[in-house]
């Protein structure tokens, strides 16, 4: 069952008489409060982003916004109208009847062939350009490089064109010939009758494993693929502020397209080591610094580590353990540079051990000198105890 879809009027808060320039009103004010660059690491905040764009991509287009008006989610989504058995306003019991032919209709829309529907349909030209496989790559880093970026280098093996036959994959002096069983479509149609009506699907041919072409005679280097592959090295410039689990493209660096297309993308995954002094939150750290019971009932300048350096700090008399301080803009640098996080240290009391009997004297003493108004919890503690027992 495909997950619950919200309506795209409902998404972008407006009615289904609304006007183009209130489409594209509403449209602008819920990307910008939902932009990634807004909200960095908020997911909930990507996902209404993707929602919003979606519902836009649909109703600024007034042949999508009708189909979506008539037919619902299944007129704008063919796999919507799969998966739900038809979806909204009765869709999928057409099935080509009247001379309707939905496999055109959507292939009016989406610009390639959807079957399953009677009629003709049709599949993407086998010799189009395309764009080439993507390649991923896990580099792992320490904490410090990924606050404050780094290089580094990476091996990828790539597919290239090959340079003997020019990704033909022909041997010098040949062509590649049509395939005769799928006459050079790429794809065979199959038909099969069903109480709805002659349901037909596309499968790639089988013969030239939809390429719509065969090579009698390949190229001695690539052996008919037309791509070759190379080992390379590239430089590789991590961004400040990147943390664990998050990725980037290298544009263009990945295997070469097929028909003239474009280079597919190198994806870099990065994963971060933890560090031993901070913990990361977002672009949040946290550290914890020891202080001693002096410090904490006299409050002292202390030194805290920060990933710009050691920083002073004074600390409070009084200070209870377990207490944070915020410093503002001590953080790690966003991704998109437009400032900082910030950091949040976390005092904790160390109490001293293994106390000599004039150590142990002079703390008894001075515990003596002490009342009830100096132990603001441990009054209001019991205080709360006799109320309770009264």
């Amino acid at each position: 069952m495909a997950q619950e879809k919200r309506d795209y009027y409902e998404v972008l808060g407006v009615s289904k008489s609304a006007t183009d320039a209130e489409i594209k009103k509403a449209y602008r004010k819920l990307a910008m409060k939902y932009h990634p660059d807004y909200n960095p690491g908020d997911k909930n905040a990507e996902e209404k982003f993707k929602e919003v764009n979606e519902a836009n991509e649909v109703l600024s287009d007034p042949k999508k916004r009708q189909m979506y008006d008539q037919y619902g989610f299944a007129g704008v989504d063919p796999s919507y109208a799969a998966q739900n058995g038809g979806g909204a306003g009765g869709f999928g019991g057409f099935g080509g009847a009247d001379g309707v032919d939905l496999g055109d209709i959507f292939g009016d829309i989406f610009g390639g062939g959807f079957g399953g529907f009677g009629g003709s349909s049709r599949q993407a030209n086998p010799n189009a350009p395309r764009k080439g496989q993507d390649i991923r790559v896990r580099i792992t880093l320490s904490f410090d490089e990924a606050v404050h970026g780094c290089k580094k280098n990476i091996t990828i093996t790539r597919q290239q064109e090959c340079t003997e036959c020019h990704g033909s994959g022909c041997a010098a002096g040949s062509s590649p010939e049509t395939c005769p069983d799928c006459g050079g479509r790429g794809y065979v149609i199959r038909q099969q009758r069903t109480p709805f009506g002659v349901m037909q699907t596309q499968q790639p041919c089988s013969r030239c494993g939809g390429k719509g072409k065969l090579v009698k005679n390949p190229c001695k280097v690539c052996h008919g693929s037309g791509k070759t592959a190379t080992k390379k090295t590239l430089e590789v410039s991590i961004p400040m502020g990147i943390d664990d689990d998050q990725s980037f493209a290298l544009r263009g660096m990945g295997d070469a397209g097929t028909n003239g297309g474009p280079s597919g993308d190198v994806i870099v995954m990065v994963t971060v080591r933890p560090s031993e002094v901070f913990q990361r939150d977002g672009y949040d750290i946290w550290v914890t610094v020891p202080i001693t019971y002096s410090q904490a009932v006299l409050g002292d300048s202390v030194t805290v580590p920060s990933i710009d350096g050691k920083v002073e700090y004074t600390v409070p008399e009084g200070t209870q353990s377990g207490t944070t301080f915020r410093l503002r803009g001590k953080g790690i640098q966003y991704l998109n540079g437009r400032g900082r996080g910030d950091m949040y240290v976390k005092c904790e009391v160390e109490i001293p051990k293994k106390l000599n009997k004039a150590q142990r004297d002079a703390l008894k003493k001075f515990e003596g000198t002490l009342k009830e108004e100096n132990y603001e919890k441990r009054k209001g503690f019991f205080k709360k105890l006799k109320d309770m027992f009264a």
